[in-house]
């Protein structure tokens, strides 16, 4: 299984996401991580920004709906077909955000750009992990 090499668009995904993260900051004084977004919603972390945060879950939801009316499908890869599978991966990274104190967003793209030696640890764990998972799924797992 091979993906496509998408440097232009990738780009452009990357500063759309830098400047949100920014504009986030400057407006909310907030970190753009998305567990943190969404775990405003949640009691008992439910705080006077829930509007902001159902808005940001929305608009989760609302642009590949958007895209996908104005450009087609976009292509969707995942590395299991099985609902249940993906279900439980979902929820260990959940536990993980919560664990970790953050999610790769709010660490890595904006507590890199902070220069938060939390944020850096964090993140290289969260590629180490991947980096072995990836390892174990494609050499060791399925031969």
């Amino acid at each position: 299984m091979i993906t496509d090499f998408t440097p232009i668009a990738s780009t452009i995904g990357g500063v759309l996401i830098g400047i949100a993260a920014v504009v986030l900051m400057a407006f909310n004084g907030r970190i753009a991580g998305i567990s943190g977004i969404l775990g405003r919603l949640l009691p008992p972390y439910a705080d006077s920004d829930a509007g902001g945060a159902a808005t940001f879950a929305l608009g989760l939801i609302a642009a590949p709906l958007v895209y996908a009316a104005v450009a087609g499908a976009p292509f969707a890869q995942t590395v299991s077909d099985k609902a249940g599978l993906m279900a439980v991966a979902g929820v260990l990274v959940g536990f993980g955000a919560g664990l970790g104190g953050g999610c790769t967003s709010g660490h890595g793209a904006c507590g890199l750009a902070r220069l938060s030696p939390r944020s850096l640890v964090a993140t290289a764990i969260f590629m180490a992990t991947g980096f072995a998972t990836v390892f174990v799924m494609r050499h060791v797992l399925v031969s």
